[in-house]
């Protein structure tokens, strides 16, 4: 979950599409160039552990941009594929 932040921190989409689940991977990542990410915040975790195939992750990713300050809200689920985790999806509040 860290490195997928510090990916959108650093506008790097190559990594976010290479850590994205091959089945759910968008062809695309977007990254919108006037927004600055501020912080992260892990509220819990489940599972996710070095035996674990699976896991979830719930955080909040602070934010800045022409329209002020934000913060994003998002219970994200893991897998394993092919001996590392990768992002399957996620749910935003």
């Amino acid at each position: 979950m860290r490195s997928r932040y510090t990916a959108f921190a650093r506008r790097d989409a190559d990594y976010l599409l290479w850590s994205w689940h091959s089945t759910f991977r968008p062809a695309v990542v977007t990254l919108e160039a006037t927004r600055t990410w501020t912080g992260l915040t892990i509220v819990r975790t489940v599972a996710g552990q070095p035996s674990d195939d699976e896991g979830v992750v719930e955080f909040n990713a602070s934010y800045r941009d022409v329209g002020g300050s934000g913060v994003v809200h998002e219970v994200s689920r893991f897998v394993r594929e092919d001996g590392r985790w990768v992002y399957l999806g996620g749910v935003h509040s």
